[in-house]
């Protein structure tokens, strides 16, 4: 299972969001349905294509190789060479990170380099979260039009839905994660309109999120407010089972 998440205006947060469903989901495989630790496991891998989930998730250092070096490989690059790549991040949760030295591929190379990343994510044991960030890079547009589900985040703003509507990544897109922003003449209502897509999660702007991210303390102290709308877009998209007796 590949879930991407992309944004068609940088810093609402898609990044922080990865990382909590992620975060949630491995939670919710560890705890079980019944709250006893370790009655079923899940692992869940984090994809950074945006390059921003290291200081996210409160790395000391952004790891020098990553996706950026396996794109550049081409989409020859063997699979396995992810498992090198990947950094334990949280009990259940390995990180992908992008690497900082990357080469640049070949332009005409890089729609087919992220089109592999995607079928090797997609393929594998460990359901998949990838933080796309705007989508422009081919290999990244690539990747996040052959995931199993693409959502868009976003807050209700003019421009936001202006660069949505314009993007070419909406066509693949099957729903919206709003960023709720007090004071918004726009909503849910008009997102869903101006979009034509359902609108599967909202997410308060609250200082308890903003504390968790700046402090690096968000694999630890993963902020109610945050962690709810990130596991029923879990539930919503299939990573997690739909909780007996409750509203996905």
């Amino acid at each position: 299972m590949l879930l991407a998440l992309w944004s068609p205006k940088g810093g609402v947060g898609t990044s922080v969001l990865a990382a909590a469903v992620a975060l949630a989901t491995a939670r919710e495989g560890r705890e079980g349905r019944d709250g006893r630790e370790g009655e079923r496991s899940t692992g869940v891998r984090l994809a950074d294509l945006a390059g921003d989930l290291p200081a996210v998730l409160g790395l000391g250092a952004d790891p020098v190789l990553g996706l950026g070096d396996w794109l550049a490989a081409g989409p020859e690059a063997p699979g396995e060479a992810l498992d090198r790549l990947m950094v334990e991040v949280a009990a259940g949760v390995g990180l992908l990170p992008f690497g900082t030295g990357a080469p640049d591929t070949r332009p005409d190379a890089r729609p087919e380099a992220g089109a592999a990343l995607a079928v090797v994510l997609r393929d594998g044991t460990w359901p998949v979260v990838v933080d796309c960030g705007a989508g422009v890079d081919p290999a990244v547009r690539a990747c996040a039009e052959l995931a199993d589900a693409t959502v868009a985040v976003l807050r209700p703003c003019y421009l936001a839905l202006r660069r949505a509507v314009h993007s070419p990544l909406l066509a693949s897109t099957g729903g919206v994660v709003v960023v709720e922003e007090p004071g918004r003449v726009l909503g849910t209502k008009e997102v869903t309109e101006v979009l034509d897509l359902p609108v599967i999660a909202r997410i308060p702007m609250r200082e308890e999120i903003s504390r968790a991210v700046d402090a690096g303390v968000l694999t630890t102290r993963l902020p109610n407010a945050l962690a709810r709308p990130a596991r029923q877009l879990a539930t919503r998209v299939g990573i997690l089972p739909a909780r007996r007796g409750a509203a996905a």
